[in-house]
This record gives C-alpha cells, structure tokens and sequence, in this order.
C-alpha cells in the first residue's frame, strides 16, 4: 500500500505502545496530524467536532505517560474521545464513525478494551472511575491508575459532586483531570463554571502556582522529603486561594492547575510526576474547543458538530434552501413557545443545558429573564420547574427524552405525586439517528405511562405541536402534561397556523377501511399515511387512527376500532414494551375484545446508530414494513 504522506507520525501508530516509542520531541508534531486527522475526516463524516480538537494534547499526552489498557481511563461526556478512538486501533475504522454498522460516537465497552466504560451521558466519569479505583484496590494493584478526564459542561451535573463527595472519604489511586474549556455546546452555567474561571483569574495563586510547577519540573521523582516540602508550598498556597479555599482541596483531593492544555510537553511532565503522587487529585486543564480552525474557536456552540464543512475556507455547507424547506420540530416548539409567552406572562422556560439544540434560544434572545439554562441537570430542571409551578407559574421544561431518563424520581416524586402543572416537552422521541444508543427516546411512553396522573400527548405533525403546546398552557390541569416530538425536520411548509384547543385524550380518525386498523402515536404516523395509500393502491382496504394522546387513551376509538375490526396493527416511535401497543393489549383483555394485534415499534434491545431511515428499516416499521404487515395480517399467512 502506498506510504499515506499525509500523517508520516500518525499513520504509525496503531495502539499507545506505539505512541510510546515516538520520542517525546516528536509529540508537537503527532498532535498536529492528530488534530488535521480529525478535521479532514469530520469535513466530510460530520459528527463532533469542537470537543475533540479541545482535547487533542490532553488525548496524547494521556496515552503517552498511562499504561493503558490496564490503567484505566474515562472519558466523560464521550463526544470528545475521537483523539482516543484514533490512537486506540481504530484510524482505520474512524471513517465509519456514527454511521450504519461503523464505529460509535462514544466510547463503548464492547467497542475495544480501551473504551472502559461508555458515556454516552454527561458527568458519571468520577464515580465510574471511584468504583474502578476501589477494585484495584481490592485487587491489590497498587501501580494501577484510574483517570476521568472531565469537563466540556459535565462538571454542571449533580452526579459529578456527588461522586466529589465519594472520592474525598476514599483514598484511592484516582486522578480527575478537569478539561476546562467553560463551554458544553452553549457556554457553562452556574456556580462552578464562575468558580473555575476566578481560579484561572486569581493572580497571587497563579504566581505561587507557577513556582510550584517549576519546582517540580526539576524533580525527577518526588520522595518522602520533598513532598513535605511541597506540601509546605500547598499550604501557602491554599492560604491565598479565593476567599475560603480551594473547593477541591476542601473535599480532601489535592488540586494542580490550572495548566496549558495545549502544552502537551508540560502536560507529558506534570502526568508523569502526578502518577507517582498517591491518593486522590485533580488536574485542572485550560482548553479551547475547536482550537485548529479559527471559525470554530470563535462560534463555539455552531461548530459542536457543524455538519459537513470546507476545511479549506472554514465555511459549513448549507444543505439546502431554508426558506423552501419544512421547519425543524424544534424550530418549531422555540417559535411557539415565544409567541405564548408574550401572550401569557406566566410562561417560563427551562432546560438542561440545551438552548440551542431545543431552540428555546429563540425566546431566551427576547425574554431572557423569562428562560433558565440550569447546566447538565436534568433532575434540578424538573424540581426547579416543580417550584416554579407551586407558586402559579407555567415552566415549559424542555429536555431531551433519553436525557430525561436521569430525572426519573423528580418527575415521579416532586412533579406526579404533588399533581404539579408543569409541561415537560421531550425533545428527541424516537430514534435520533447518529447518536446511537444512548440518545435513542426509546423509552418515555413506556416509562411514563405507568405513573398515576400524567397527560402524555404526541404530536403527528407541526400544527398539532403547536396546538398542544397552546392546550397545555390554557388552564391548570393540577397534573403534568408531556408533549413529545421527534429530532429534524417536519413535513408541513405552512406550519403557523392560528392555535386550537385539542381535548385531551381525544384522538382522531385520519381515514376509513374494513380490511385492518392501524393505531399511531406520534409523528411515526405520516409513515402509516403513506403506507395507507400504497395499500389502497393494492386492494387492501385501511383504517388510520392517530390516537394522540397515549395518556389518557381514547377509549372511545379502541372500543369502535375492536367493535368493528379482528386485524390490527400499533404503530410508535417507542419501545413496543410498555407503550401503545401494551396499552391496547390490556385494553383488549379488560374489555373482553379478541384480535389479532401486530405491534410495530423499537424492539427489545439496545439499538446502535444509523440515519432514522436506516434504523426505521432495522427496527421493522418503514413504510414498506408498514405494508408487509398489512398484508400479511391480511391473509392466512399471519400467525
């Protein structure tokens, strides 16, 4: 095979052993090809890029001075380990990443034995890591290290402090090394991020903090004595660290930094001397995501994951003409929600961490006094939105449906229990496409559906988005109300439309057969439109209902469809356990009705990623699947 002249370093290294035997002169240059790697592929492969060209020293310098695969080391919010992926025996393979049947966007277990634990979700890095620490401590493996690299916005999350909190009563051999680059994909916010950056801010601790880095640079290993001694310096230090101390050495982790994480020299040096150190520590990086592409260090949040661009002009692609093409869901619901707000003063708007790729952004740029970006805290957004609603006000709390898997008790205790009005619009239903596993919203119907007093709605189109967002907020229905949408684009140009009520828990019957009945929820039924005119074509006579809302059920149409109808077929961009077609299962048995009953949705296992049409096929419930069943449910042939 002809020599790549591209990457002459990079092309050489196919595991850390390899990186290992590059003399350290030549790690400057490796970082460059690295970094030129990632762009070259992610131009033309679009997946996450602004993070992974944050971290690429930091990746380098990681694997250059850890003994991996047997220390072990975490990358939290795994959208910023392609420098990993790489380095790791998987340059080749990197071309397929996030698509159909390629590698995964995120570090993932059964992947390669370097990916130690997936994370796919922000902040589990610390205690993931505490528990690996401890069981090589139980192992007596006491040259073994475990290291979480986080940040990128993950330091904003509750479980993160809460493995802190853990980490500081266990003296493990466990470093944290904080990548600081005070943004996720919309800038940090919150307590902490102000905190890291007064740190970085602080003149007296960065002069006595430089001294000390410099005293350790002349050490080439660090004994009894000399730890004394910088523990002397420490002390002095923390003595000068912003008002009351350093929070990390308050929790009894010993805390170095803030260093250039750019440096990958001095990154190499200060990991080397931190592995001899015992016990628990915090290495504080400063990083600049998307650094390597100006455009892209200065908007931050539009190059997270930019799509396809020209690496040459630093120009993203346009992929077709907006203003001809249907709006995004999401568009749509930022749209709405201003235009309620300014109707209704007592809507507020809430999310963890996702103005931008909610779209709540659009009222936050007119009524930011009015919004809430509360950081990677899913549960505090549904109890802050809890509070809000005790004293009158309507909190549109917007969070991503796999996301809201981690506020599961909030919802259930301080929301449900309390019969709280809040509307929580999940973002994201269904299969997402790329992201893969852990981003699919695979299954709120199921897991909602089985707490006492929730309305939950899904809208088939744009107009009835809307509408239901209108009906949510007209009255106080002394009960939550979830209305849930998919990721991308509608289909409807001409969305706006004057708002109408919607009577909750009242579907709707979108055309009449005698043959079978297909039962929806959601925007998954404009596939079952499209079948239903293939199958007329056919001779196969079929009625749609769009049931709406799963939540109170519309009981009225199960009992008229079962009256009329012995085929039928449910149809959800959901888990098939425990949702609609669970649902009229047991409406079926309580009501004494016999039917053939075919369910189309998510099947029983984890799916990875694709585009939705790829998955939609895998999972069986394409336009065409939609026909097939049909027809065959339709003949003796079904079973």
């Amino acid at each position: 095979m002809e020599e790549n002249l591209t990457y002459p370093f990079l092309e050489k290294i196919n595991s850390p052993a390899d990186l290992k035997k590059m003399p350290k002169k030549n790690l400057s240059k490796i970082c460059y090809e690295l970094r030129q790697f990632i762009i070259d592929e992610v131009s033309e492969n679009p997946g996450h890029l602004g993070a992974n060209l944050g971290v690429v020293e930091l990746t380098i310098a990681l694997h250059y001075v850890l003994n991996t695969p047997y220390d072990n080391l975490i990358w939290d919010v795994g959208h910023q380990a392609y420098g990993h992926k790489i380095l790791t025996g998987r340059r080749e393979l990197f071309k397929t990443n996030r698509l159909y049947k390629g590698i995964s966007g995120f570090p993932k277990k059964s992947e390669s034995q370097y990916d130690t634990f997936g994370t796919g979700h922000a902040s589990t890095s610390i205690s993931a890591a505490l528990g690996m620490a401890i069981a090589a401590q139980k192992n007596k493996e006491e040259d073994k290290l475990t290291v979480a690299v986080i940040g990128d916005g993950a330091m904003t999350g509750g479980l993160a402090f809460e493995g802190l909190n853990n980490v500081a009563i266990n003296q493990t051999n466990l470093l944290i090394v904080l990548n600081d680059n005070n943004i996720a994909i919309d800038p940090n916010i919150g307590g902490i991020s102000n905190y890291l950056v007064d740190i970085t801010a602080s003149k007296p601790y960065n002069k006595l903090k430089k001294e000390v880095w410099a005293f350790l640079g002349k050490l080439n290993y660090i004994n009894p004595n000399t730890r004394s001694i910088f523990q002397n310096i420490e002390n002095s230090i923390k003595s000068l660290l912003l008002k009351q101390g350093n929070l990390f050495e308050a929790l009894n982790i010993r805390y170095f930094g803030p260093i250039d994480g750019h440096n990958v020299k001095q990154m190499v040096n200060v990991l080397n001397d931190l592995k001899k150190l015992p016990g628990p520590k915090i290495l504080h990086c400063l990083t600049k995501k998307g650094k390597g592409i100006k455009e892209a260090e200065k908007n931050q949040t539009l190059w997270h994951a930019p799509g396809k661009f020209c690496k040459k002009t630093e120009k993203i692609f346009v992929s077709h003409n907006k203003s001809k093409h249907p709006f995004k869901y999401q568009e749509v619901f930022g749209h709405t929600i201003l235009e309620l707000a300014k109707k209704n003063d007592k809507i507020l708007g809430i999310t963890p961490a996702m103005p931008t790729g909610s779209s709540l952004n659009i009222m936050m740029e007119q009524i930011p006094e009015r919004t809430f970006d509360v950081g990677i805290a899913e549960a505090h957004a549904v109890t802050f939105s809890a509070g809000l609603a005790t004293q009158g006000y309507i909190p549109f709390c917007n969070i991503y449906s796999s996301f809201l898997q981690r506020a599961y008790d909030q919802v259930i205790h301080d929301v449900a229990l309390q019969k709280l009005h809040i509307i929580l619009c999940l973002d994201r239903a269904g299969l997402v496409g790329s992201d893969g596993a852990t981003h699919h919203g695979a299954f709120d119907l199921a897991f909602l559906r089985c707490i006492p007093d929730m309305i939950i709605s899904a809208p088939l189109n744009e107009i009835e988005l809307r509408n239901l967002m209108f009906t949510s907020q007209l009255e106080n229905y002394k009960k939550p109300f979830i209305i849930r949408y998919p990721r991308g684009e509608g289909r409807m140009a001409k969305w706006k439309k004057p708002f109408k009520k919607i009577f909750i828990g009242k579907g709707q019957q979108l055309s009449d057969g005698e043959d079978v009945a297909i039962l929806s929820i959601g925007t998954i039924g404009n596939l079952a439109i499209d079948a239903c005119q293939d199958l007329n074509k056919k001779g196969i006579s079929v009625a749609h209902y769009d049931m709406r809302f799963l939540k109170p059920i519309d009981r009225n149409i199960l009992h008229n469809v079962f009256q009329k109808f012995n085929k039928i077929i449910t149809l959800e961009d959901g888990t098939i356990h425990g949702g609609l077609g669970t649902e009229v299962l047991e409406f079926m048995n309580e009501n004494s009705y016999n039917a053939r009953i075919y369910r189309l949705g998510i099947p029983d296992r984890f799916i990875n990623h694709g585009t939705q049409q790829e998955l939609y096929k895998e999972c069986n419930y394409n336009v065409d699947s939609i026909i097939a069943t049909c027809e065959k449910i339709c003949t003796k042939v079904w079973i």
